[in-house]
């Protein structure tokens, strides 16, 4: 049936409201058909309103603008008889979302122009347009808060949540019970499961979101499993704590209950078993809700995982994903589900303010903006190679690997042939300024589709040629500017760098640079002076103070005895709840059962 048949514009068996009906009969003299192939946009947030669309055929996915990539821009999907871009051509603005073709569709497409012809030649039926298409627009304004559900309560249902949220508690309940030996047994073999297979889940990964390389993400997927594991096997996830006999206090552990785990763009499939490991140990049921696009890679880990746990007799529905797809608006609704306990929200920092404002216990995260000071005294080549294998990790896209080096002007120019040694490329002044220009917004993030790129490929895109084999690009940056484009996050192979006079100068560009943006997560020192290290510690407002280690490896523990965790808080420093690498510890409550003294 297509949308002007005349069963769509009988009222009685139409996909159209009464006052959809009116306006599509009064709009027929301007109306052209149009056809978006899949992924196209039908219009850019930031276009002007030069008309709007009826959708006919196929499905179109809505976004509001976004420069996270780990935040999904998705408001929702919509279908045949939903009206696109309207209220834009009224208000004369320009739009304030996108819509793209989720499927191939076909519209029917009402111009500005059209419609000011119309007026113009037929003024009675002009005002029958604007009247009809009024009422239609006043009842989508009824909704628009809920456009925008991580703002507003959860006042509808959704058939999804509400099965997903039932399982899930069901499945906790019957779990809770679970031995520790039991439990060990079943996350062992989702690790090794995961780790067997982490060569072909990073392809897959790789092959999805393009960003990163498939070498770093078969390592990362394996720290996530087998590196999380160890931290877990032994340890008592439920149950009694311990026994204070002096206070006469025993603490007891329970499980939070069901928790909503969001996954990030940038590491979906180590998160996932991240969190899969660490909400099961602490005997909690998990429902994940994937990235946009990383729903495949969700679906492959999933699986894998369910497999395990239907091997191992575990309740169906303990691990549970959004399968289809996801948006603000059904992520929402989790979020504000009374059946759910806890949210785990790693993703960008509209996810992460959604879940602190859910109204909900949520641990969350903040961005990464690592500096790393070089002191005077620092091993120069160590140095500079730690900085080199952390930041190219993956092509940059761990949040709390370094971001800025800043570098005591006594060792500088030791330190620039030490980058190069390693395989960076320092640009000089003049490159510096070509490649701010190229790869950077105004006001100074990185261009999206730089992020997780390589090194050859963002610097080719600033027309610049680097040595081969070059797998970081460093670029010069002043002290007297810490802001823009020189002191944000950026995730990929791209660092500024910064020359300082002295410890107390090295501090106070740490210092803006953390005010800037970062605060909370991780700083790092290159040093052999203990006081230098005390000092740094106590003046930099971060979780994590790195000593002579490399940034990404160090920030989750792979390299230092930190809990191996991919969830890394940054206390009140950066709005979080905990400076915690999150592990079950933290998904848990501990019952204390106390007596009188006597």
């Amino acid at each position: 049936m297509t949308l002007l048949s005349p069963e769509t514009l009988d009222p009685r068996t139409s996909v159209l409201n009464a006052s959809q009906v009116e306006l599509m009969a009064a709009l027929l003299p301007c109306m052209e058909t149009v056809r978006f192939p899949a992924g196209e946009p039908v219009f850019m947030a930031g276009s002007p309103a030069d008309a709007f669309y009826i959708v006919d055929g196929g499905e179109a996915r809505v976004e509001l603008a976004s420069d996270e990539p780990d935040t999904d821009a998705v408001l929702e999907y919509v279908g045949p008889g939903a009206f696109l871009g309207e209220v834009a051509v009224l208000a004369g603005n320009a739009r304030s979302v996108s819509a793209y073709a989720h499927t191939d569709m076909t519209v029917r497409k009402v111009s500005a122009r059209g419609l000011r012809r119309l007026f113009d030649d037929d003024p009675a039926q002009g005002i029958l347009v604007i009247r009809a298409l009024a009422r239609n627009t006043a009842l989508k304004l009824e909704g628009a808060l809920e456009q925008l559900a991580e703002h507003v309560p959860n006042d509808g249902l959704d058939s999804e949540v509400e099965r997903m949220v039932a399982d899930g508690n069901a499945a906790q309940e019957v779990f809770a019970s679970w031995p520790e030996d039991r439990v060990d047994a079943l996350l062992t073999e989702i690790a090794e499961t995961v780790a067997a297979r982490a060569q072909e889940l990073a392809e897959l990964e790789l092959a999805e979101t393009h960003i990163g390389n498939a070498t770093d993400k078969a390592l990362k997927a394996q720290f996530a499993s087998l590196g999380v594991l160890a931290s877990l096997v032994g340890r008592t996830g439920a149950g009694p704590l311990g026994d204070d006999p002096e206070r006469r206090v025993a603490e007891v552990a329970s499980a939070a209950g069901l928790v909503l785990a969001l996954v990030p763009l940038t590491n979906p499939v180590p998160t996932f078993v991240n969190k899969t490991l660490i909400c099961l140990k602490s005997r909690n049921a998990v429902i994940f809700s994937c990235h946009r696009r990383a729903l495949g890679s969700g679906e492959a880990i999933g699986t894998l995982i369910e497999e395990v746990l239907a091997a191992h007799g575990a309740p169906a529905n303990l691990v549970q994903w959004v399968r289809n797809r996801t948006s603000r608006k059904k992520t929402a609704r989790f979020m504000r589900h009374p059946g759910v306990a806890l949210i785990l929200a790693t993703g960008g920092p509209a996810m992460v303010s959604a879940a602190y404002s859910s109204g909900k216990p949520a641990l969350g995260v903040g961005p990464g903006n690592a500096p790393a000071w070089i002191a005077a005294d620092a091993d120069v080549d160590a140095a500079a190679k730690a900085v080199v294998d952390s930041k190219a990790f993956d092509n940059g896209l761990i949040c709390g690997a370094e971001q800025h080096l800043v570098v005591d002007t006594a060792v500088y120019g030791a330190v620039v042939e030490a980058l190069g040694r390693h395989g960076a490329a320092v640009l000089t002044e003049e490159q510096t300024q070509t490649f701010v220009t190229c790869a950077f917004e105004e006001n100074g993030d990185l261009r999206m589709h730089l992020v997780g790129q390589s090194a050859p490929v963002i610097a080719a895109v600033a027309g610049l040629e680097v040595p081969p084999g070059t797998r970081l690009l460093v670029f010069r940056a002043d002290t007297a500017n810490v802001a823009g484009a020189s002191a944000r996050e950026r995730l990929a192979p791209v660092l500024s760098l910064f020359g300082v006079d002295g410890d107390d100068a090295a501090i106070d560009v740490c210092r803006r640079l953390l005010a800037y943006e970062g605060a909370g997560h991780t700083a790092n020192i290159h040093t052999a002076d203990e006081a230098r290290v005390e000092r740094f510690t106590r003046e930099m407002p971060v979780g994590r103070i790195l000593v002579n280690a490399p940034s990404a490896m160090g920030c989750c523990g792979v390299v230092t005895g930190l809990t191996p965790s991919l969830t890394i808080g940054c206390g009140t420093f950066g709005g979080n709840s905990t400076t915690d690498n999150v592990s079950y510890g933290n998904l848990m409550n501990v019952k204390r059962v106390a007596r009188v003294l006597g």
